[in-house]
């Protein structure tokens, strides 16, 4: 089991309502809200950081290439 923490967050009135007439797991909703969130940060840092720096050709990848094809 993974640990947790404990976090306290604000939903508008008409949200939450609406959320415990539909028997939402607030939790579970924030849970997955909040790991998309992180994925979707991780993979624009990444984009940013490739943009910075992007990969260029390798005068030595011809060599590597044909070593792993022996």
């Amino acid at each position: 089991m993974m640990a947790s923490t404990r976090t306290t967050f604000t939903l508008d009135d008409d949200l939450a309502e609406q959320a415990r007439a539909l028997q939402i797991n607030v939790s579970a909703a924030a849970r997955d809200g909040v790991a998309a969130a992180v994925r979707a940060a991780l993979a624009a840092r990444d984009r940013a950081a490739y943009a910075r720096h992007p990969e260029r050709v390798d005068a030595d990848w011809a060599a590597a290439e044909a070593w792993g094809e022996e």
